[in-house]
């Protein structure tokens, strides 16, 4: 019989506001990670101080903001009317304290809940708010939310606007590091949706004019747009829209109040469902909805009276009215396009024209796949019971309630042994492993056909949950785990083309990732370190007295569960898969995947040639110690 436990005033505990923060971090900015992934903690910090001045900016006041980061430090200045002095250290020490709840100063802000520069200061080793307003300054520092200084002065010739200065503790981001492409993509998206903004960074200058037709302007080059980008725009909303001629399913970009929604929201399938019932309408054809949407390349920007988010974090909108008198979201955007786009497509003969055409096209393939998709669905229904190839997580990408929901993950990986260590090492909360039987098909220039026509291509697509768009995708990370030999990259490039292939939105948003693993263990009778370079290899022999044992691991199945989980936990080191913005899809394939050009070879050699060349400097330096 279990003995009971008492239950008695002294359990009970109340934590001041940065206590409880820091013990539960997750709650305020979503996962913590290292800063390879771009929804990691340390850029979350960066936004929460960046949502306030581009608040300012909103509200007709400083038209540019200034952005440094150095290593580990980051300041945002902006120009502003500065926080009232008189409540400088309130505004990033009170819960619940902000200029955002009174709704006539702030009708339509990002920040409402008053946490997000708290949490900034609670999480960081190091932070300063300096506010400057009619002629006067006051700064304020603090350590992990505790206040060490404060200066006031009475008169100052700084301009107006705040300056945050921080440092993310260590303590809580553990070996992080920032990542400029995941930074100048946030800037880029603020100016996008701010026309004359200026955000400089680090001395690169962000500005649109055009909006979010700049957006899918830089999203996808003029080459692959079926026709010129759509540029619609109302009272409280802005639209884009195109069609890629290099891609198959849907890609949506869609925000609310500034904050990019990436997880989407009643406002986003408001918008999709917009768009299928216009065209409709327009053609006075009942064309099936994945017909009409196939290959769309969209951007949707929308401004909600106080806005109900799924977490906060922000990244789903939960609120189904735009507030006030207005009407629901679904018919705001619904009348919204109703008028516009079919106006555009009425004044504009070609473009209706091109995207007649190619719906006909979606149609026909869809036609001639009908088929193929229904026995491919009814197998992958069969064997999602027996099939031994998923080994599935508790939580997913689309339960933003469930804390973890950011961690998802799905481990790609060949060969059973590899796949026997992650899964039984994994975290079964959010972890889940898919295995490869040894290469997968290569999909360079093959049709959407061969995805059902495959048994693993169309057994991943339905683990993914990604066959029309990324609305529904399972899980926030896809990692490739292959070994780090010829094999195993070679199993990473067919991997990488099959999504670039099908599903290069996927690489776009930031989804995709390489699995760092050790290539050496070196210890001896007291410790063990785990090296991922000879850098660190070498760094480790320094710290070990007599002979240590080293170890080169030649693949994933060398290393044993209880080591594994030491790789895929708080210390998982992960590479993101990055398009170049400089090439195309078809282009980047036909490098990597086609016909064997001098520059591919030449490429191959010397990548490769640095492995081996490893290799047989760590066999020699083994053999020194034995």
């Amino acid at each position: 019989m279990a003995q009971e436990t008492k239950y008695t005033e002294d359990n009970i505990k109340s934590l001041d506001w940065k206590e409880h923060i820091r013990m539960r971090p997750g709650m305020y900015i979503g996962k913590l990670g290292d800063g390879s992934s771009a929804d990691d903690g340390i850029y979350i910090l960066l936004k929460e101080v960046l949502d306030n001045s581009i608040d300012e900016f909103v509200m007709g006041s400083g038209k540019t903001i200034e952005v440094s980061i150095q290593s580990s430090k980051v300041i945002v200045r902006d120009y502003g009317r500065g926080i009232p002095l008189g409540k400088v250290v309130d505004v990033v020490s009170k819960m619940n304290t902000g200029g955002k709840y009174d709704t006539n100063a702030f009708k339509k802000s990002v920040g409402l809940n008053g946490v997000g520069t708290k949490a900034v200061n609670a999480l960081s080793s190091y932070f300063r708010v300096e506010s400057s307003r009619d002629g006067k300054s006051v700064s304020a520092e603090f350590d992990q939310g505790n206040l060490v200084n404060k200066e006031d002065l009475e008169q100052s010739s700084r301009r107006r606007g705040t300056k945050v200065t921080f440092i993310p503790d260590e303590v809580i981001f553990k070996k992080y590091s920032y990542r400029n492409e995941y930074i100048e993509k946030m800037l880029k998206n603020y100016v996008y949706l701010n026309p004359g903004l200026t955000i400089m960074f680090n001395g690169e200058k962000f500005y649109s004019e055009e909006g979010l037709k700049d957006l899918l302007s830089d999203r996808i080059r003029e080459e692959d747009r079926l026709f010129p980008i759509i540029h619609l725009r109302g009272n409280d909303i802005e639209v884009a829209i195109t069609f890629s001629k290099a891609q198959y399913s849907e890609e949506y970009h869609s925000f609310v109040n500034g904050q990019n929604t990436t997880q989407g929201g009643t406002h986003q399938t408001a918008f999709r469902e917009a768009i299928v019932k216009t065209i409709r309408d327009f053609y006075k054809k009942n064309f099936e909805p994945s017909d009409i949407r196939k290959s769309i390349v969209s951007a949707v920007s929308i401004k909600v009276m106080e806005p109900i988010f799924e977490s906060q974090t922000k990244t789903k909108l939960g609120s189904t009215d735009m507030g006030g008198d207005l009407p629901t979201v679904r018919t705001f955007i619904s009348d919204f396009m109703k008028q516009k786009l079919d106006n555009y497509l009425h004044k504009n003969n070609e473009t209706a024209e091109q995207l007649h055409r190619k719906i006909l096209r979606a149609e026909k393939e869809r036609k001639d796949l009908s088929g193929i998709r229904k026995l491919a669905k009814d197998r992958a229904k069969k064997s999602s019971v027996h099939n031994k190839k998923l080994r599935d997580c508790r939580i997913h990408l689309e339960d933003t309630k469930k804390e973890g929901y950011l961690e998802t993950t799905l481990f790609i990986t060949e060969g059973d042994s590899a796949s026997g260590s992650i899964t039984k090492s994994r975290d079964v909360n959010t972890q889940a492993v898919f295995s490869l039987k040894g290469k997968p098909l290569n999909s360079y220039g093959l049709s959407k056909k061969i995805v059902y026509e495959n048994e693993e291509f169309n057994l991943l697509q339905a683990a993914l949950n990604i066959e029309d768009s990324l609305e529904d995708l399972r899980y926030n990370n896809i990692v490739i785990a292959t070994d780090a030999d010829v094999d195993g990259m070679h199993i990473r490039l067919l991997i990488i083309t099959f999504f670039l292939q099908f599903f290069p939105e996927l690489i776009k948003e930031g989804h995709l990732y390489i699995l760092q693993t050790p290539l050496f263990r070196v210890r001896d009778k007291k410790e063990t370190f785990y090296c991922y370079s000879e850098t660190e290899r070498r760094e480790a022999l320094k710290k070990l007295r007599g002979k240590p044992e080293i170890t080169r691991f030649k693949g994933l199945g060398e290393i044993s569960p209880d080591e594994f989980k030491n790789f895929i936990g708080d210390d998982i080191r992960l590479d993101p898969v990055m398009l170049d913005k400089y090439k195309s899809i078809p282009e980047i394939l036909e490098f990597y995947m086609g016909k064997n050009t001098p520059d591919r070879q030449n490429f191959i050699i010397d990548n490769l040639k640095v492995e081996i060349d490893l290799v047989e400097e760590v066999k020699e330096e083994i053999n020194e110690v034995k």
